[in-house]
């Protein structure tokens, strides 16, 4: 802000109010892009096309973006993240096959669990029973999927195992070569400069449960513009 208010020679309360208005703009006008379909009526990549991962119609992960450190120490313990070894937001991210943006969780301090934050961030209420969803190994949690009548397909366990049977070698290798779609469809979201951050802290301070935070507006609006790409085959 106070760049952009040197170069166009306005006060910095110009160049924050232009900014906030045209995000608002692009939030209300782009948000709708990122929506959870029916079904994907997309064309599968070859890595989906088989027997175990043919009825996938989502696969989740997280992903945390780097924010100042609060001077509330409250905030400074919510936001830090043992992962990053810095304070971020954790977002959850859904995606299709066909590496189309379909859910996109609120913005929460970086140190919630995995587990907390898809149990509480509605991604559950949206499946339908036969659903299946794919997930990293941290996702431990197929019985709430279960419960919804919904299958969640994480990599086999090694702990305690000598030598996995030849079926969870097999399913193993298809979710790495899986996987390579999320974390090109997070790649596509992190290749924007300002969710690379540190986002200053007021844009990430909730004054009010429900409230969407200008955190919350940057990170929807960039999916959506991640959603015009190209398909990820």
């Amino acid at each position: 802000m106070t760049d952009l208010a040197y170069r166009f020679d306005i006060s910095q309360s110009s160049v924050t109010n232009i900014f906030h208005a045209w995000l608002d703009a692009l939030y209300a006008t782009l948000g709708g892009l990122v929506h959870w379909p029916e079904t994907d009526v997309c064309q599968l990549p070859e890595v989906f096309q088989n027997e175990v991962f043919r009825k996938v119609n989502c696969f989740i992960d997280c992903t945390e973006i780097f924010i100042e450190r609060p001077s509330n120490l409250k905030a400074r313990a919510q936001t830090y993240s043992n992962y990053k070894r810095h304070n971020t937001i954790k977002i959850l991210v859904g995606a299709s096959p066909s590496g189309c943006i379909t859910f996109l969780s609120s913005c929460w301090g970086g140190r919630v669990s995995d587990r907390q934050i898809t149990t509480e961030s509605g991604i559950l209420d949206k499946l339908l029973p036969g659903d299946v969803v794919l997930a990293d190994r941290r996702f431990n949690m197929t019985e709430d999927f279960a419960l919804k009548g919904a299958q969640l397909i994480v990599p086999a366990y090694t702990k305690g195992k000598s030598q996995l049977p030849k079926e969870d070698v097999e399913t193993s290798r298809m979710m790495s070569r899986a996987r390579i779609h999320i974390e090109r469809v997070i790649g596509r979201l992190k290749d924007f400069e300002i969710i690379k951050g540190p986002l200053p802290i007021n844009f990430v301070k909730r004054k009010s449960d429900g409230q969407v935070t200008c955190g919350d507006k940057i990170v929807r609006v960039v999916a959506a513009i991640v959603n015009t790409n190209d398909v990820i085959l």
